[in-house]
Order: C-alpha cells, then structure tokens, then sequence
C-alpha cells in the first residue's frame, strides 16, 4: 500500500531496458491477512517496525515461491552500507541465493550505476532511481535518512570503522560527529547475527564482511 507509483514504473522501465520478464504481484492480500491473524496477539500495542517488517518478509516469500517453481535465483538486495548498520529485515529483502552488492557501499553503487549508463551510452538505469530519496516504502513518507545519516556522511564512518579499523575514538578524531560515530560503530557490532545469516556474494574491496572480518555474535564489550 506504501509502494509510489514513481517505484513502480522505475522498475518496470528497468527491467524493460534491461530486456527481462517482469511482473506486479500485490502483497496487500497477503498483508492484510497476516495482521487480521495477528490481531488477537498484538491487541493493545500499536503499529511498529513489526508491521512494517511483515512486508518485507511478504515480498520475501513470494520471491522464494517463483524461485522454487521456476529454479531462478533470487538476488538479494541489500549493499555494504545496509549490511554493515543492520538495515534490512531477517527473512524479508535479505531472502535470496545470491548477494550481489554486498561489499559494495551505497554511494558507490550511485556511481556503478552512473557508469553502467555511461558505458551503454543510454540510460538503463533511470536519473529518478538515482536522484529521488531512498526508501523502503513500508509506511507513509518513509526515507532512510529518518533512521540512518546521509549515506555521503555514513559510508566514510563505515569504511574507516569497518575496512581500515579505526576506533570510535580515532573516526572522532578525522571531524566526525562523535554522537554519530557511536550510534554508528554500535549499530555494526550488533548486527553481527544478521551478517551471519546472509548469503554469498562479491569480494571487491579489501575487507568484505564474512571470513575477512568477524565478530562474536553476542559480547559484553563496550568502547
């Protein structure tokens, strides 16, 4: 119900230049009837990130169901930045066999994408994708910057944090809001357990997450 009619018609232009089979199948029936089966448990909470989250695992499903039937593999979305804060939902747009862009941060694949339509001398992937606000769509005017920094502020956290291993202290030290800083790192440490579950994807830079960096799940360590 959250989905722009702008996110729609972007990706049915992408997969038309692209040259791929694509298809528009609602997850509001399914939606609207986990939350009726729900309803008996949730009485008396509000609305949260677990009804936002149903969403995403809707999709999840569906993408899984049309890969057993069709032997397809499913690509999972999420890129280095998403991974490294933990900004995807278990079992939702981190289902998938195959993870493409994992060690890859967000403003790097802007410039990817940049290239790719450079190097086709066309547009394959539309100025609206690349310029328009990112968001997961999963409540009314939702944007990723309403929880994370800009992604032109996060990644040099995130690749001093997370590729060069610096300290908290030390990413403070280059000019870094040091509240940010410290919401930042501790939002790598602790999501750990999600990073253990993602599928296999891309090494292109000098420290991907996985075998080249690991951390206990659960700790007790504090910076």
């Amino acid at each position: 119900r959250y989905s722009s009619d702008g996110s729609r018609s972007d990706a049915a232009a992408l997969a038309e230049a692209l040259g791929i089979d694509h298809r528009t199948i609602a997850i509001e029936p399914a939606h609207a009837s986990l939350l009726e089966m729900l309803s008996p448990s949730f009485e008396g909470r509000d609305p949260d990130l677990t009804e936002e989250n149903l969403q995403s695992r809707i999709r999840g499903v569906l993408l899984m169901a049309l890969s057993n039937k069709f032997g397809w593999m499913v690509l999972t979305t999420g890129n280095k930045s998403e991974v490294a804060v933990g900004y995807s939902t278990l079992y939702g747009d981190s289902a998938g066999g195959y993870a493409v862009i994992k060690d890859v941060f967000k403003t790097d694949v802007y410039r990817l994408s940049r290239y790719v339509n450079e190097r086709h001398g066309r547009t394959i992937i539309s100025e609206d994708v690349l310029t328009k606000p990112p968001s997961a769509e999963l409540r009314p005017d939702q944007r990723d910057d309403q929880s994370l920094p800009p992604y032109d502020v996060l990644d040099p956290i995130l690749a001093a944090y997370v590729e060069r291993d610096h300290t908290a202290s030390e990413i403070e030290a280059m000019g870094f809001d040091p509240a940010v800083v410290r919401r930042i790192c501790r939002l790598v440490d602790i999501a750990e357990y999600k990073r253990r579950q993602n599928q296999p994807g891309v090494r292109v830079t000098p420290k991907a997450f996985g075998k080249d960096r690991r951390l206990p799940i659960t700790n007790g360590y504090r910076s």
